[in-house]
């Protein structure tokens, strides 16, 4: 893909003063972190990063060597498992004859646009009800472009159905959901370079069960306690934590193995393995301008901290609304708000990086409303392939346990 300069500039120019200063710190301490062999981690909220093209462009800065791991949500799992982005045709259902007590909100059913390759590939996969398909051309209704394998039949139900086979040979091997998704998945989602390189991609606890049976087989793969130490280590090896439009990340500060602004101490009183995040970078990126006013209040009169030492709720002292995971990321000393849209912030931060480290970019992600933006999308359903079956059962099959 053509990365454009111009456009890219003109998004770091929307930011207001405070958000330019915070994206210059992050590029810095992104830069200066590489260059010592240091490692950087994301933690992905899903909607929006798919939409914007943020996880395809994580997926990229993992095979260039800048991010080192991923932690996000089932829901992203499942859209990565059918790639990412595809096109459907949503119609009223109605007009197939499907009861409305069980369809979405609007009485709505959507096709997924697929060739005649396609289709057939998944004919050998699944049995097909080819009369309801024989209606996709016949009713009224119109094409978006969405996160993929959600609603739409047949991929929606491919992915629910191939869950549970990844699932008993996750559980076979004792290893997570996300590792055995990805040894099938394209290598241009986060699971499938993952897989490819050895790099962690992990669902959080508060991220674990939505997307149906894919959020479910993720939770039943390995134990929590289990998930949450693999999450740990990840963390543990970091020095920079990139928080990407993610609305449930207390785990992440305040986890059971994390002793500076979590709860580890006592796990780490019976002996098992904690960390700290203390000297660590967290670079959160979000709307919410409260985030930044909850970061000033700590910083000019501690007052976050002074709620938590008195036991008095942070929101009535600190008088704004506040959300779990202000609490921590105010109250850390390397914490960095950078206010604005992901879809404006993840390609200004990239390429400035990517340039500091003299590393060529094979693909850039665009806010969704601009032209680049839409061919960008465009890019990824035409690209980004859905998992491969029957390369993930070849790996299952040459996988072996240690035998130690």
């Amino acid at each position: 893909m053509t990365i454009n300069r111009e456009l890219i500039d003109g998004f770091y120019a929307n930011l207001d003063d405070r958000s330019k200063k915070a994206v210059d710190d992050a590029v810095a301490k992104m830069v200066a972190v590489k260059k010592k062999g240091g490692k950087i981690v994301v933690a992905s909220g899903s909607g929006p990063n798919i939409h914007e093209g943020v996880t395809t462009l994580i997926a990229e800065l993992m095979d260039k060597g800048i991010i080192d791991g991923v932690t996000t949500s089932s829901a992203v799992i499942g859209h990565e498992m059918a790639g990412s982005l595809d096109r459907v045709k949503m119609c009223d259902a109605s007009q197939l004859g499907l009861p409305e007590e069980k369809m979405p909100r609007g009485n709505v059913f959507e096709f997924t646009r697929m060739t005649d390759e396609e289709r057939e590939a998944l004919r050998r996969e699944m049995v097909l009800d080819e009369d309801l398909l024989a209606k996709e051309d016949e009713v009224e209704g119109h094409d978006v472009v969405k996160a993929a394998g959600n609603m739409a039949y047949p991929m929606g139900l491919w992915n629910e159905t191939l869950a549970s086979e990844i699932l008993e040979i996750a559980r076979t091997y004792g290893l997570p959901f996300e590792t055995v998704a990805g040894w099938g998945a394209d290598r241009k989602t986060m699971i499938g370079i993952g897989a490819e390189k050895g790099l962690p991609v992990i669902v959080s606890i508060p991220q674990m069960v939505g997307g149906g049976n894919i959020g479910l087989a993720i939770g039943d793969s390995i134990p929590i306690s289990n998930r949450s130490m693999r999450l740990a280590g990840m963390l543990e090896d970091a020095d920079i934590i990139i928080e990407s439009a993610i609305a449930l990340s207390q785990e992440l500060h305040d986890g059971p193995f994390e002793n500076y602004t979590g709860h580890g101490i006592w796990a780490w009183w019976k002996g098992l393995h904690t960390y700290h995040l203390r000297e660590k970078t967290l670079i959160r990126i979000d709307l919410d301008e409260n985030l930044r006013k909850a970061q000033d209040q700590q910083r000019d009169n501690a007052r976050i901290q002074e709620a938590i030492d008195k036991g008095l709720p942070k929101t009535k002292i600190s008088g704004i609304p506040f959300r779990m995971e202000m609490s921590a990321f105010a109250r850390h000393e390397g914490s960095i708000p950078v206010i604005g849209d992901i879809g404006e912030i993840w390609p200004v931060m990239a390429l400035r990086v990517a340039d500091e480290l003299d590393i060529k970019l094979d693909f850039m992600s665009y806010k969704q409303e601009t032209e680049e933006g839409k061919a960008m999308r465009e890019w990824i359903v035409e690209n980004v392939r859905p998992i491969d079956p029957a390369r993930m059962r070849a790996k299952a099959g040459e996988y072996r346990l240690s035998r130690s």
